[in-house]
């Protein structure tokens, strides 16, 4: 009966508690105690103060056991302001009640009321113990106030407890999370003795530095750690597996790691431990083995919403668009678990490539009544969807509302959607309004701005943003950034300028420029510029099919059949074969796909009339050349 009411949605009281939890004296300390363990389980406020109503009534307000665990249920329940009260209400105020109340605060995020309290403490008659100093820590680390984190430190040092292995590693990660790792480094050192926690502690401070900048190898680290006679558990297998995903030479290691876990019987089955298979799933979708990520996914007992969003993102990553959204379904209608943020941003680019423009409204449409369009990854997200649904008109909305703070991946997002639409002038005008607010630009707004005027024609305004970033914002010019430039000077006819470009470019040319130069001159005929492109981009890519089936085809339309079968014999040589290209397209809620020469579709020879109406009408006007 008690499971009943656990699993149901009926509302908890007290008395509906006495009924059923059979206890043999409901007016004994003990009794309470449950209740309010219970009631702390349910996280029920109501039940909480029905309880500590009865505390009072039955003369047991300085019970130091009942009011500790009263003080936890008020702060369980959202409600520390009660716990203060509490508190307050007990003459002998112990260093546990104190413990109950600083925790209390700190897990309902209200660090200055916690800190005030430490400092109350400290001035009085009562002594923190290690609990209270590694309480204090974790919020100096949550908020990364590395002044209030020293001053604990020396706090800790006074007291005697700095050589407790529990506020060290305490300490250790409060310096990690300040981003301070030669001092969690030394202190780590220091220790006189280091346990598995205080070895995962270091390691994810390796694992959280930008870009995988390390003064040592971090796999060195782990075999001094087990040298010690320290064994890595599931938090140390973890960490690491986000390490393989910073050095792509180190994938290979992710699946000794999942074959570590696996020996070492980490969990009770292959994955039932769901952080660590969340973090299987994103090592293995980041290298690019989604079979793996999924097989994963398949063998977890349970999955919460952490997992789901892991396999999901990993799909969207490796761009297979509709198998994400395959399993977003089955979330939301076999498991009935609920999305958050992060999984409908990882869903997202799928509705605008297959779902289509309702797939991504309805998914706005339950962020809003989530309360969830208020985060910036979550607009810029439904930005870039609408504005590649075709729906500009409602990306603009979202991008002009105040009620979200926007970053740099906002402007780029607006920027780029313009430029995409056609509309330059537009994407300028943002551009600028960007650096006039003072927003400095980044790589990827450069991109879409310069893309913008590419598609648009604006080669003087182009080169004027150009070389404004290069200069004025010490903007990097990649590969990239060169490649935008030179399809922008190539599509406006300045085949010539565009060569030259490349042949002075501070970087070395890579396939997305030879790629814009080969586009370029196909627009304007140029078949020598054409040629010489296309030779460098096999130079640069030599096991990309597509490059010489290209060049095969523009041998081909120059009769040059000599030419033809030599590029055929030297892909026939190298293993080469490309894949067929395939479009899609959504129309009444169905996608419709279609590979290069497909005759499969039902209605193929409607679709291959209409193809030719269309091509007579773009000859007649002026677009020949094409063909």
């Amino acid at each position: 009966m008690v499971f009943f009411l656990f699993s149901s949605r009926r509302t908890f009281n007290f008395t509906t508690y006495c009924r059923f939890a059979s206890l043999a004296d409901l007016d004994s300390p003990l009794a309470l105690l449950r209740l309010l363990q219970f009631s702390a389980h349910r996280q029920s406020l109501q039940l909480t103060k029905q309880c500590h109503a009865q505390i009072s009534v039955l003369g047991f307000s300085q019970n130091p056991f009942l009011t500790s665990k009263l003080i936890s249920a008020f702060a369980v329940c959202g409600s520390p302001a009660e716990s203060k009260l509490v508190f307050e209400s007990v003459q002998h105020q112990t260093v546990y009640l104190w413990n109950s109340l600083i925790n209390g605060y700190v897990k309902n995020l209200g660090y200055d009321d916690a800190f005030g309290l430490f400092n109350e403490m400290c001035r009085g008659s009562v002594l923190p113990d290690d609990f209270t100093l590694a309480t204090i820590l974790k919020a100096c680390g949550d908020i990364e106030n590395l002044e209030a984190g020293k001053l604990a430190h020396g706090k800790s040092v006074r007291l005697g407890f700095v050589s407790d292995t529990v506020v060290a590693n305490s300490l250790l990660s409060m310096y990690s999370k300040c981003r301070e790792f030669g001092n969690t480094r030394n202190l780590f050192d220091e220790m006189p003795y280091r346990n598995v926690s205080s070895w995962n502690v270091l390691i994810s401070a390796y694992a959280n530095l930008v870009n995988g900048d390390f003064n040592e190898d971090p796999w060195e680290v782990v075999k001094v750690m087990q040298t010690g006679g320290v064994k890595p558990d599931a938090f140390t297998v973890s960490s690491l597996l986000s390490l393989c995903t910073v050095d792509i030479e180190k994938c290979d290691y992710g699946k000794e790691l999942h074959c570590y876990a696996l020996r070492n019987r980490l969990v009770l089955a292959v994955t039932s431990d769901v952080y660590l298979g969340s973090c299987l799933i994103d090592m293995y979708s980041r290298s690019g083995r989604v079979v793996l990520s999924r097989r994963v996914f398949d063998q977890m007992e349970s999955r919460n919403i952490y997992a789901w969003t892991a396999m999901i993102g990993g799909y969207a990553q490796n761009g297979i668009l509709d198998e994400a959204l395959v399993l977003f379904r089955e979330m939301l209608v076999r498991d009935r678990i609920v999305p958050n943020k992060v999984s409908l941003v990882s869903v997202l680019p799928a509705c605008s490539s297959l779902a289509g423009l309702l797939g991504g409204k309805q998914i706005h449409g339950f962020a809003i009544r989530k309360n969830l369009n208020h985060d910036v990854a979550l607009c810029n997200a439904l930005m870039d969807m609408y504005a590649k649904s075709g729906s500009l008109n409602y990306a603009s909305r979202i991008f002009e509302d105040g009620s979200f703070s926007k970053d740099a991946v906002s402007w780029s997002t607006m920027i780029s959607g313009f430029g995409l639409h056609g509309m330059g002038e537009k994407a300028i005008l943002l551009y600028d309004q960007m650096l006039e607010l003072g927003n400095k630009p980044d790589m990827i707004t450069v991109i879409g701005v310069l893309s913008a005027c590419g598609r648009s024609g604006l080669v003087k305004e182009g080169l004027r943003i150009y070389n404004s970033a290069i200069c004025k914002y010490s903007i990097k010019p990649t590969s990239e950034i060169c490649a935008c430039v030179v399809d922008m000077l190539g599509r406006s006819g300045h085949l010539h300028q565009a060569l030259a470009f490349i042949n002075k470019m501070p970087v070395e040319a890579g396939p997305s420029v030879w790629g814009a130069l080969v586009s370029s001159s196909l627009i304007h005929g140029n078949y020598a510029m054409q040629d010489l492109a296309y030779r460098f981009l096999i130079q640069v890519e030599p096991r990309n099919p597509s490059n010489y089936v290209a060049i095969s085809n523009l041998h081909a339309s120059s009769r040059k059949w000599d030419a033809v079968a030599e590029v055929r014999t030297m892909m026939h040589q190298k293993g080469l074969k490309k894949a067929p290209g395939c479009s899609w397209i959504s129309v009444n809620g169905k996608t419709h796909c279609f590979y290069v020469a497909d005759q499969l579709h039902s209605q193929s020879n409607s679709i291959y009339k209409m193809l030719d109406d269309l091509l007579l009408v773009m000859k007649r006007a002026g677009y020949s050349r094409l063909f």
